[in-house]
C-alpha cells in the first residue's frame, strides 16, 4: 500500500519523539534505530521485511549481551526497530557502520545511532565513507538529488539483492 507524504513525515516525527524518549530513559547508553532504505511510496514490501529481519538479526548478534531495550514495529510507513545498547554512541556507530558496510544487505539498512545530544551520529564525522549508490556506486546522496536512477530501477536492484540473500542464507 502506497503511503502519503503526510504519513511519511508523521512517522519521522514519531521516530524522533521515540528516540528522545529512549535517550532520556537510558542516560549514558546509545539508542539505535533501524529502518529500511526503500525508495518510492510503498515502504512495506516482502523485500523490506526480509531486509528488516536480516538487519535485526545482525544487530542482535553484534550487540549480544549489551542490549538493554528492544522493540520493533512493522508499519505501513516501513519497519522500525529501537534498541538501546550499553555503550557509547561512538562505539555503537562503529558497530552499525560495520554491519551496513559488510552485511550482504547492509546497503539497504538505515541504522542510526543517536548521540547524547539527540542528534544521529554521522558516518562521515569519524572518517567512515559516504553511502554508495546501489546502481552506479557513486555517492548515493548525489544520485538521489539528481534522480539519476528511476524508482523502478532501484527496486529491481533491491529485489535482486534480497533474492540472492534469501537463496544464500
Amino acid at each position: 500500500m502506497a503511503i502519503t507524504l503526510t504519513q511519511l513525515l508523521e512517522a519521522r516525527d514519531n521516530r524522533r519523539a521515540r528516540q528522545l524518549c529512549l535517550l532520556s530513559g537510558y542516560p549514558g547508553n546509545a539508542p539505535v534505530v533501524l529502518t529500511v532504505n526503500i525508495p518510492g511510496s510503498e515502504k512495506r514490501t516482502p523485500d523490506s521485511l526480509v531486509i528488516a529481519r536480516a538487519a535485526l538479526d545482525a544487530l542482535r548478534l553484534a550487540f549480544e549481551g549489551r542490549i538493554l531495550y528492544e522493540d520493533s514495529a512493522d508499519l505501513q510507513t516501513g519497519w522500525e526497530s529501537y534498541i538501546v545498547v550499553s555503550m557509547s554512541a561512538a562505539q555503537a556507530k562503529e558497530v552499525t557502520v560495520e554491519i551496513e558496510e559488510k552485511h550482504p544487505l547492509g546497503r539497504l539498512m538505515d541504522i542510526d545511532v543517536i548521540g547524547p545530544d539527540g542528534v544521529p551520529v554521522s558516518r562521515t564525522g569519524d572518517g567512515h565513507p559516504q553511502r554508495r549508490c546501489l546502481i552506479c556506486n557513486d555517492d548515493a546522496r548525489a544520485c538521489m538529488r539528481a534522480a539519476t536512477h528511476s524508482v523502478t530501477e532501484l527496486l529491481a536492484k533491491i529485489h535482486s539483492m534480497t533474492e540472492a540473500y534469501v537463496q544464500r542464507y
